[in-house]
């Protein structure tokens, strides 16, 4: 089986699992539990946004054709509330921000640049029409389309909802992503642990990531590094939308994890790919069903899932579209590397997040560096070097 680039690795897994589910199962949540849900069903305007022409400053709501000059104040209209009358030439409302604007008006003078004495207020300011107004219908007419069906919610996106008076939505269920730790040398819970053996930290990580990417983990018991109860562990993950497992996928005599799935029929679509961390990683399906089998180190599961698995548990819980949030920061010192990889480095961001420092890494067994770490630089394969101020990818942890 061929060794993959980054890119061909990230474009199968995001090919195979796009529409691979079919019609997705939906549920309806209330309002206050949608955020991070993926939205099911189109969100419409239930009418114009904003209904009525409104102001956008506190001043003097004004014919443009009057000013400047002197106007007679007739009245005044807070937000919440409407002007009944109509202004005419020579006269002006008192108006504050979000208030509609009065009939016969079509422009607001800002309050700073006026003068009242009495009745009257002056300006020496002139105001083209709909300067410092919000036009009826200006951010969305009745009926236009808001929010998209395969969007994930954030807050913007749940003000809409609240917006257009909904309290409850239809959003995508959750995928279920069982997660399976593999090897003798794991040990599961905070018991003492002798000096060969690991705690089982994979796991935790994996279940967090996947509670982040919108999906529901299952965590199963470690499995040994025995075919017969590793096969039933994989089978009982395989009843989930998605499996993960983690390490035993390396080529050593005792790696043991494609030789039960290949036993259960699995299709592989790729079992290597060139990056670092993480160069041995398994991307295929028994059935209906993907699974990954990550590497076992801490650094390579860890990224391997945020770069890959991370896109599939994101497509398979009806989000339209995985997408990695690379940027471009400047180097405060010069790197160096071996060309052939495209490698995942830990790095410091500077306060403003324009400048990227590499962490000092111990390798993919480095969890506490992990930790530590506020972003990962991310390198050209074909690169050997940058200097201090030149620019290089970063994805955000």
């Amino acid at each position: 089986m061929a060794t993959l680039t980054f890119l061909e690795a990230r474009e199968c897994v995001i090919s195979s699992l796009r529409g691979a589910p079919g019609v997705l199962p939906t549920e309806q949540v209330a309002i206050e539990h949608s955020a991070g849900r993926v939205l099911a069903q189109p969100i419409a305007a239930d009418r114009d946004y904003p209904p009525l022409p409104r102001s956008v400053r506190d001043g003097f709501a004004v014919r443009a054709s009057d000013l400047p000059g002197e106007l007679h104040v007739i009245g005044e209209v807070r937000a919440g509330s409407r002007f009944e009358g109509e202004v005419q030439p020579g006269q002006t409302v008192e108006i504050m921000t979000g208030a509609p604007m009065p009939a016969g008006a079509d422009a607001v003078v800002m309050v700073e640049y006026t003068t009242v004495s009495g009745p009257t207020m002056a300006t020496d300011r002139t105001v083209q029409p709909e300067e410092n107004v919000n036009r009826q219908a200006s951010e969305a007419h009745a009926g236009a389309v808001l929010l998209v069906p395969g969007m994930r919610l954030d807050y913007a996106a749940i003000g809409v909802l609240a917006m257009v008076g909904l309290n409850q939505v239809t959003v995508y269920r959750q995928p279920e992503v069982a997660i399976l730790a593999t090897g003798d040398e794991i040990v599961d819970g905070p018991l003492p642990v002798l000096d060969h053996q690991i705690r089982n930290t994979n796991s935790w990580v994996l279940a967090a990531q996947v509670a982040r990417a919108g999906g529901t983990p299952v965590v199963l018991p470690v499995a040994p590094d025995v075919y017969g109860p590793t096969r039933e562990l994989i089978e009982r993950g395989l009843r989930s939308d998605l499996l993960l497992l983690s390490g035993g996928v390396s080529a050593g005599k005792y790696d043991i994890v494609e030789r039960v799935l290949a036993g259960l029929g699995a299709e592989f679509f790729f079992d290597r790919v060139r990056i670092q961390p993480g160069q041995p990683l398994v991307f295929g399906r028994v059935g209906k069903q993907y699974f990954f089998g990550l590497p076992g180190n801490p650094g390579s599961t860890l990224i391997t899932f945020e770069v890959f698995a991370r896109a599939a548990v994101e497509l398979l819980g009806g989000q339209q579209e995985a997408r990695l949030p690379f940027f471009s920061c400047r180097l405060t010192k010069e790197f160096r590397q071996k060309p052939g990889l495209t490698r995942f480095l830990p790095a410091l961001l500077s306060s403003d997040g324009s400048q990227v420092t590499p962490a000092p890494f111990g390798g993919s067994g480095d969890l506490p560096a992990l930790a530590r770490a506020e972003a990962f630089i991310v390198t050209e394969p074909e690169r050997t070097e940058w200097a201090a101020g030149d620019t290089i990818r970063v994805l955000l942890k």
